[in-house]
């Protein structure tokens, strides 16, 4: 009878520090970019010995592959759930855009990272990268392809292209706040530049006569008749 090896199981303490490994890894990486941080700066920022932080993560690449997962994930997770519901697609439009600027305004450092060290490093986890911006993309596209489908979205328009711009639109969008070219700090800028990129998106994939007035296209409609 062959006996089979037991596999170690994790603690909840050993979770929990290589949490922390993760969280000190996204406010050195948004500090110092990927070039500029050392592992030596990681550890100390969590308060861990040098050597535990190649415990959990192998090199500098992995580490920072272990940040892009870790938010990449729950992102797209997110962004499933709203483009496979029952809604019209200016709602979903809406809801995804909304979920990607809330995660910035929860953890803006996360985001930093993710646009600036991942998402524009092609010499950082080249291969897993593609595939889960690829994923987020096709998810996009069959969101797009039903709504054309239900006569929601213009016929000419390739879904493919409406998921990868939605997707450019709002990491560019969301790039003017990491960059300081928008007030980070405002609220108030936050939600005009998300409805701003929504309106804008949805004007131009849109059939005639499916989009209704945002509260700020409204808004500005009546100040317009005020003349």
């Amino acid at each position: 009878m062959v006996r089979r090896r037991k596999q170690p199981v994790r603690s909840a303490a050993e979770g929990e520090r290589q949490k922390t490994i993760l969280r000190a890894a996204i406010t050195v990486f948004s500090e110092k970019g990927y070039y500029g941080c050392r592992i030596a700066d990681v550890a100390r920022e969590a308060g861990v010995a040098y050597g535990l932080v190649y415990h959990y993560f192998r090199d500098k690449e992995a580490l920072l592959q272990s940040v892009f997962e870790l938010g990449w994930g729950g992102f797209v997770a997110r962004v499933r759930e709203v483009a496979e519901a029952e809604a019209p697609i200016e709602e979903k439009v809406q809801r995804i855009v909304a979920v990607a600027f809330e995660a910035y305004r929860i953890d803006p450092r996360a985001v930093k990272v993710v646009l600036l060290e991942i998402a524009r490093n092609p010499t950082v986890g080249s291969l897993n990268r593609q595939s889960a911006f690829i994923e987020v993309i096709q998810i996009a596209q069959r969101m797009f392809a039903q709504a054309q489908r239900k006569g929601e979205l213009k016929p000419e328009l390739e879904p493919l292209l409406c998921g990868a711009f939605l997707f450019g639109a709002i990491e560019l969008g969301l790039t003017t706040f990491v960059l300081g070219f928008m007030d980070r700090d405002s609220e108030e800028s936050l939600q005009r530049a998300r409805q701003q990129l929504t309106d804008c998106f949805l004007d131009g994939v849109l059939k005639i006569g499916e989009r209704r007035r945002s509260p700020m296209e409204s808004a500005a409609v009546g100040r317009l008749k005020s003349y």
